[in-house]
């Protein structure tokens, strides 16, 4: 199946070593659960580096909408003392707002890749159309379970009180998701369909940002309630 909505919130960031085991500790059992329990947020999921101590976690979401909505926005703007004291742990923190354009295959599997891309100017609708015809295939692939197009659009809301602590959050533009249970199957899409000579072909701009990822923690808006 594909993500579990109609838009997402990715986020990519790094995080010391000596504070992962805190970080973990309040993510899974605060953070998580205080998300999933948006009317909105269908699944999140966190993914640790499979190169360090950076992070991506992504929110699948019911709608566009749900990211300026009340609920989601009071949060935002009353975190929790934990939360205070966790976020400024965020380093180099993207965050991306996103309307999900295209979404193939699904679930959850153990490795994830992410590609960060903007379209060369004048050539959206044609890296679209790339995208989408190498995207849709991929899931039938040995080894690959998933693949997505995120296209970045923030809503016009006020700066939050969490990102006030952070320091500010830098963004993207078009993302790419990947997912499967055999890492060296997402390493050879990365090499080949999607890599960056054969998206410049397509109408990618030059530069991109590739990261990859292995499962750490996942939670649904189900599990939210059955634990309730």
């Amino acid at each position: 199946m594909p993500l579990l909505g109609q838009a997402a919130l990715a986020m990519w960031w790094d995080l010391a070593a000596e504070h992962r085991a805190g970080f973990e500790d309040w993510h899974a059992h605060e953070h998580f659960p205080e998300r999933l329990g948006i009317p909105g947020f269908n699944r999140g999921s966190r993914w640790a580096r499979t190169d360090g101590g950076g992070q991506f976690v992504i929110y699948e979401l019911a709608a566009y909408e749900t990211l300026a909505s009340p609920a989601y926005l009071a949060r935002l703007n009353a975190p929790t003392p934990w939360s205070t004291q966790m976020m400024p742990l965020h380093q180099n923190m993207v965050r991306c707002q996103c309307r999900i354009a295209e979404s193939f295959g699904g679930g959850l599997a153990g490795y994830l890749a992410t590609l960060r891309l903007s379209p060369s100017p004048g050539r959206a609708d044609e890296l679209r159309a790339a995208l989408k015809s190498r995207l849709e295939v991929l899931p039938l692939q040995r080894g690959l379970t998933g693949a997505h197009l995120l296209i970045v659009e923030t809503p016009d809301i006020a700066q939050t009180v969490e990102q006030k602590i952070r320091g500010g959050d830098k963004t993207a533009d078009w993302i790419v998701l990947t997912s499967g249970y055999d890492a060296s199957a997402l390493d050879a899409v990365m090499a080949d369909a999607l890599s960056d000579a054969a998206l410049s072909q397509a109408g990618a701009a030059a530069q991109t940002e590739r990261t990859s990822h292995r499962l750490a923690f996942a939670m649904t808006a189900q599990d939210v309630r059955v634990t309730d």
